[in-house]
């Protein structure tokens, strides 16, 4: 370190004086920052409850909407980031956390976002009187909501696999379990994580309607962005005013990728295991200006001195003192006896609530249809996973083996699954009324529009991480057709395919509030299941109907997880791990 501050010094002189990169640089720089605080001035505005919110669907107000929906979705995402840091990495080291994390996590994708709505929109509004904030966080939270949980699901999945000898060589150099974290796991999480948080934000653009057209027990509150300017466009029946939304989206999406996600595909080429020479890396053009600037590179050294402290500080050891001895196993018994008391009284806690608020307005006849119309949603999601994993599967494997269609591809894919199902509600209402189509069977594919995706992008990362040395082994053994599918590709993108189907299923689960009720103008078809009565009664604000729809759609993931998905995820950890 004393070296490299030796250097910084000796050309300290020549490195601060700005080239016309760095001024390049530094107006984009100030451009970011002049648009987020306009955003962020704008969310603490003055907004009482039943107030009008004016949506404009003039073009011209596009770009603002813009601004302030991809703000609230990257502040959501730094907290998805932030949660998945601290409960993927304690659900990957500790086996009690594990137990409820994982599960939690499992269910808490497939709850439908207008579950979350409906509680954290009062919640926020009575912390924050009388300003928009309370709603703008209750719409961050809820993007939050459909973020998160991918991210935590698939970091934890990849900190869970990471291969022995990384292990043994963090023993070896006698790293802490900070040192250990980001000097091992993270880096080797990099790629999933990368894919994930593209689809995150993605996710978050799914929702955008339903997170910015806030429609909760009468109430209608209209956040300025692009959902609530497709909302009011699908209301009114306006077409051209829905087309200025795909092409503003398309816009944004192509912006954000050039910005944000091409520089850190970039950026992490360098915590790739492997790396060929000739292969085809990454390339981003920011990357590439940010790299020729002459001050801005001298204020990263600084930055990269101060991470390196940051990650390499020891927390002081204290003081061993002689502890009493307990027989082997008696700790352990403790601590469980401790937990499983804890767990069993906040689970009786919460039966008992929710006894005690949707009791008295349900009958057993009414739970009885409920748990009936969770299970035609359930099979919609099964057989939309399967049709998914035969189309998907094979075309991420292409996609992963070619680093150049897969540079290609990401923007488009990242386009499609940020497509939000509303605007396809025009073409799905006039081909069902033009052809008299089955609703229950042509409104399915919107449920599975924004998350089939996850399958895809958790296949190309399974697939870019495979070793080399398993690809030449391939080659020289000339393992061809079903025998190179079934020994070498399928093995090995088995975890990530298996952390992809889990999250498509919960995040299917969740759309079905979107897809089972599909509007334009005047007209509503509504297919039967457990997605159209949450979100009937969410309209109604019925508080213990949308609590019965979420405690059963609950139960139906937690079946099919308990199952099929976590026998199918501890085989993808023990038999398939790369090792």
């Amino acid at each position: 370190m004393s070296q490299q501050k030796h250097d910084l010094f000796a050309h300290r002189k020549t490195a601060i004086m700005p080239n016309h990169w760095d001024l390049l640089a530094l107006l984009l720089v100030f451009c970011l920052i002049l648009i987020f605080t306009i955003n962020a001035r704008s969310m603490d505005a003055p907004y009482r409850l039943g107030q009008a919110l004016p949506i404009s669907l003039s073009y011209k107000m596009l770009p603002t909407y813009a601004g302030q929906t991809v703000s609230r979705m990257l502040i959501a995402l730094v907290f998805s980031l932030l949660f998945t840091f601290i409960f993927g990495t304690w659900a990957a080291k500790n086996k009690r956390a594990e137990k409820i994390i994982i599960p939690f996590v499992d269910v808490m994708q497939s709850v439908p976002i207008l579950g979350f709505l409906a509680i954290s929109v009062v919640a926020f509004i009575k912390i924050f009187p009388n300003s928009l904030l309370g709603p703008q966080c209750a719409c961050i939270f809820v993007i939050f909501t459909s973020q998160a949980w991918n991210m935590v699901l698939g970091f934890y999945q990849t900190i869970k696999t990471v291969p022995h000898d990384l292990r043994e060589a963090a023993d070896m150099l006698h790293l802490s379990a900070w040192q250990r974290f980001w000097r091992i796991e993270v880096p080797f999480s990099m790629p999933g994580l990368l894919w994930n948080t593209m689809m995150s934000m993605s996710a978050g653009w799914f929702f955008v309607v339903a997170s910015e057209a806030i429609s909760v027990a009468h109430q209608t509150i209209l956040l300025p962005g692009i959902g609530s300017y497709i909302a009011v466009a699908i209301d009114k029946a306006d077409m051209q005013a829905v087309t200025y939304a795909i092409i503003a989206m398309f816009c944004v999406i192509l912006l954000y990728d050039q910005i944000l996600f091409r520089p850190l595909v970039a950026w992490a080429e360098k915590f790739k295991a492997e790396q060929e020479g000739g292969e085809l890396e990454a390339h981003s053009w920011l990357a590439t200006m940010l790299k020729r600037t002459r001050l801005l590179q001298w204020i990263g050294s600084w930055l990269a001195i101060a991470l390196d402290a940051m990650v390499n500080f020891r927390v002081p050891r204290r003081k061993t003192y002689l502890k009493p001895v307990l027989p082997a196993g008696v700790g352990d018994r403790i601590a469980n006896i401790f937990w499983w008391t804890f767990l069993s009284v906040f689970a009786a806690l919460t039966l008992h609530f929710l006894v005690k608020v949707i009791g008295p307005a349900l009958t057993w006849h009414e739970v009885g249809h409920v748990m009936l119309l969770g299970l035609f949603t359930g099979i919609r999601v099964i057989i939309l996973i399967i049709l998914c994993t035969i189309v998907w599967v094979p075309i991420g494997v292409w996609i992963g083996l070619r680093p150049r269609a897969a540079e290609i591809i990401q923007p488009i894919a990242q386009f499609l699954a940020a497509f939000p199902a509303y605007l396809l509600f025009p073409v799905v209402v006039m081909m069902i009324m033009r052809y008299h189509l089955n609703v229950e069977i042509w409104t399915a594919p919107l449920m599975i529009l924004g998350t089939q995706w996850y399958i895809l992008f958790n296949v190309i990362a399974g697939v870019s991480v495979l070793p080399k040395e398993l690809h030449y082994a391939t080659e020289n053994f000339n393992v061809r057709g079903w025998l190179w599918w079934s020994r070498f590709i399928l093995p090995g993108i088995f975890p990530y395919y298996i952390t992809g189907a889990i999250t498509a299923a919960g995040g299917a689960w969740n759309a079905s509030i979107v897809a089972e009720v599909v509007t334009w103008g005047h007209t509503t078809l509504r297919a039967t299941g457990l997605g159209a009565y949450i979100a009937k009664y969410t309209t109604e604000g019925d508080f213990s109907r949308i609590a019965l729809g979420i405690a059963a759609m609950c139960v139906f993931v937690l079946l099919l997880n308990h199952f099929l998905w976590r026998p199918l995820y501890v085989l993808a950890e023990k038999k398939f791990q790369l090792d």
